[in-house]
């Protein structure tokens, strides 16, 4: 099976949640037995050298300005991304024959129109067309035009990238052959955009390092901390809020927060302002020795959809973790009996407060998730499922084209 998988990025570093999931799924299928091809902005020094049947290249070029971006039909993500350098280089590559065609989030669907007239095409009739979504995109960017705390020129902004976000997301769900999605709450939303039962679940795998058993007690500092890279406008957004929410509180309770990972500058000093109980430890290179002083780990997504990758961080890191429901909607329920959540930011806060000094229900919770969560994900699983459904597909496809081949022939006969 040959996959051109067409990506907003090149996926290493993987510094940031899309990207580790990109990477990872890709080099499932590949696992599974396809070759895999990427796509995408950025350079491929840091890809993998030792990966069977995977190759990277590069799109030439930068993307285009926001300014500029605006002004185009396709939501803000497409409209950077969708350069002549892009499109040249598709052209490139629809010069050879692919059985499949990702798009690997919303921000791809830019060349479908292209990948279409290719299928329609001698050499790309067998191709199954396959849409990677990340999140229910369109309820994501509804939830952040409708709650943001903005100017009028901002939010009007807002409003108008979520409209073609909605129209770019459903013509993706509507055409193409396969859709993925992240959590099985998204799968059962996004189907009833699509005719057919086409859809499947590919929650993520994971990987990386994994903590020894350890034991938090006295000796752990009153400290909970928060981890990702904060520069999208959604993970801002949520970041800022939850430090409005919580520092105070925090501080009042002799509580440190500390944030690692990429903060825009600008916000930091705006946080930094008003903040007690707040720091910021900026990108970390090893988590364990980070999350081993820490007693609870925080997920602050009361904004946006889809799987949070840093869940599996820190399961694996041996953290006990606090997030709101809303972000915890992708993972099992028996798993989600063992975090600490709460239905906003102003209640997550009061149960952190709460469960602090608990050591003995944060030991069981803790425990109880890794054991649930290492046999619950394996990227190696995902990348077979994605596999086994496109080759479905394609087998249904060619079997479709025989038949109509036939009845062509027999009418003209």
């Amino acid at each position: 099976m040959r996959c051109l998988w067409i990506s907003r990025h090149v996926p290493y570093p993987m510094n940031e949640g899309l990207k580790v999931y990109s990477a990872k799924l890709s080099e499932a299928l590949a696992q599974a037995g396809a070759f895999v091809r990427v796509l995408g902005f950025g350079g491929t020094e840091a890809t993998p050298k030792n990966r069977a049947r995977m190759e990277w290249v590069s799109v030439p070029g930068a993307r285009r300005s926001t300014a500029v971006a605006l002004l185009n039909r396709f939501p803000l993500t497409a409209a950077v991304d969708s350069t002549s350098a892009y499109r040249a280089l598709l052209e490139e590559q629809l010069r050879e024959p692919w059985d499949a065609i990702v798009f690997d989030s919303y921000g791809t669907g830019w060349a479908l129109e292209r990948c279409k007239a290719y299928r329609a095409s001698k050499l790309g009739a067998k191709t199954i067309l396959v849409h990677v979504s990340h999140n229910h995109e369109e309820v994501l960017w509804h939830a952040m035009a409708r709650q943001a705390e903005a100017g009028l020129p901002k939010r009007l902004a807002l409003w108008q990238n979520y409209y073609k976000v909605r129209g770019l997301e459903r013509q993706l769900l509507r055409e193409v052959d396969l859709v993925s999605a992240i959590t099985i709450e998204d799968e059962q939303a996004l189907r009833a955009h699509r005719s057919d039962n086409n859809t499947l679940t590919l929650t993520p795998g994971y990987d990386g390092a994994v903590a020894p058993e350890r034991v938090i007690d006295a000796s752990v500092p009153r400290r909970a901390v928060i981890v990702g890279s904060f520069q999208w406008v959604v993970k801002r957004e949520n970041l800022a809020r939850f430090v409005e929410h919580a520092d105070a509180r925090f501080a009042a309770n002799g509580i440190e927060l500390v944030v690692a990972g990429d903060v825009p500058d600008d916000l930091k000093q705006i946080l930094l302002a008003t903040s007690r109980a707040t720091r910021f430890e900026g990108f970390v290179t090893n988590l364990a020795p980070f999350l081993s002083q820490a007693r609870i780990a925080i997920v602050p997504e009361l904004i946006g959809g889809g799987f949070k990758l840093k869940f599996l961080d820190y399961i694996f890191g041996r953290v006990p973790v606090a997030t709101v429901d809303a972000a915890a909607a992708g993972l099992p329920a028996k798993l989600r009996e063992d975090l600490i959540t709460s239905t906003d930011f102003e209640g997550l806060t009061s149960a952190i407060i709460e469960h602090i000094d608990a050591l003995e229900r944060l030991n069981r919770w803790q425990t109880s998730a890794f054991e649930q969560a290492k046999t619950l994900y394996r990227w190696e699983d995902r990348g077979l499922q994605l596999q086994q459904r496109i080759a479905e597909l394609q087998k249904a496809r060619a079997s479709s084209l025989a038949r109509s081949s036939a009845t062509a022939a027999a009418a003209s006969a």
